[in-house]
């Protein structure tokens, strides 16, 4: 994995993770300078939405992570192709109201490890039996793809290709593995039919995948936001480099100190996805005195926690997962009067990543409740 150009460097110095304990001045006092930056150089604006998710996963387990978000997510299966490259499943989610959710791309390497930028991420205690499987990319759209290349990289960011990928009906390239996040960033503009993945160089699959006709999964709708679990020391620096790369902004913070966590989000508006961060106040130290977050990424490396599905009639909507086999970490938590109502699946077999199904009441404005929070996040110290 290359290293970013961009001064943005990791806390190395051993006295300053001993003495770490993180809070929000540092983010709020560089915030306004980023999006300052951002207009000055001409970002602001230049990118939008989340377009799609890429995950990967070893080959002999694609169908199966298909098939079981097709199972237990409103997402819909639109098709199957293969390049050089890759082996590819989309899905995608009904529109609501004008709206279409991001789409799912499902893939595994055609090549294997040799060709996969992810592989040394991936080889964590727990995650080392999977060594090719993670939510690698997150795909925001650009409208002018050359623009915003030119300027990243003259800010010292790097790319996995020399120059922009050039499909028939759109213009790709993404970012090396953040160093922080160990997730890449993607960059999207559409030259033709938008959210058509499939080019004139694929070769189509014939993948027949049908949805289980199961009702309760039309309460299952968009993709609301995702969490990457990130080190203390990390923190930070992973939000500031996700701000330079896009145009989201850090918008507040819960701390949960009896767990040693942090959950962080970011947001473009009110009404997009959202990118949360988890991370401890101080870093870790062991399993047993860190707290569930940092023990996660003792485990699992830094990565995609979990993946969160805005739910209509939550309740019985959670019974109903129930009963068709889903286990789960931990019950529904919140109530109308809170304002929302959570709950977290155990890890896919597949993926590691853990569904959430969030519901919020009526005109709660908020994005999340710090009881909620504290609750979810001592859940996932069963992971």
């Amino acid at each position: 994995m290359k290293d970013m150009k961009e001064k943005i460097e990791p806390h190395n110095d051993s006295d300053l993770l001993k003495d770490l304990k993180n809070s929000d001045e540092y983010l709020l006092e560089k915030a306004p300078g980023i999006i300052a930056e951002r207009k000055r150089l001409g970002l602001e604006g230049l990118v939008g939405g989340l377009q799609a998710v890429i995950i990967n996963t070893e080959p002999e387990r694609q169908r199966a992570t298909a098939e079981e978000l097709l199972r237990y997510t409103g997402l819909k299966f639109e098709g199957a192709f293969q390049d050089d490259e890759y082996r590819t499943c989309v899905l995608k989610t009904p529109v609501y109201r004008g709206f279409r959710s991001a789409d799912f791309l499902v893939r595994s390497r055609v090549k294997g490890k040799t060709s996969d930028p992810f592989y040394q991420l991936n080889l964590a205690p727990k995650s080392r039996h999977l060594p090719n499987t993670r939510l690698e990319t997150f795909v925001f759209e650009t409208k002018d793809i050359e623009k915003y290349v030119s300027i990243q990289k003259s800010q010292g960011f790097e790319f996995l290709t020399d120059g922009i990928v050039r499909m028939d009906n759109y213009s790709f390239i993404q970012t090396v593995p953040s160093k922080f996040t160990g997730n890449s960033l993607g960059f999207i503009q559409w030259a033709g039919e938008k959210e058509r993945y499939e080019t004139s160089g694929s070769r189509t699959l014939d993948w027949d995948m049908k949805k289980p006709k199961l009702d309760h999964l039309q309460n299952v709708r968009w993709l609301d936001h995702a969490a990457t679990r990130v080190k203390a020391q990390d923190r930070d620096l992973a939000i500031i480099e996700f701000m330079k790369l896009t145009n989201y902004n850090f918008d507040f913070a819960i701390y949960v100190k009896p767990s040693n966590s942090i959950t962080s989000v970011a947001r473009l508006t009110p009404a997009d996805f959202a990118m949360v961060f988890t991370s401890g106040i101080s870093p870790y130290i062991s399993n047993e005195l860190s707290g569930p977050t940092e023990k996660f990424i003792y485990n699992y490396g830094s990565r995609v926690h979990h993946i969160a599905f805005q739910t209509e009639e939550i309740e019985d909507t959670y019974s109903s997962l129930v009963r068709d086999e889903m286990k789960f970490l931990i019950e529904l938590v919140g109530s109308p009067e809170e304002g929302l109502k959570q709950t977290f699946t155990e890890p896919s077999k597949n993926t590691l990543l853990v569904n959430e199904y969030i519901h919020r009441y009526g005109d709660f404005d908020g994005f999340f409740s710090k009881s909620n929070v504290t609750l979810l996040t001592e859940a996932t110290g069963k992971q």
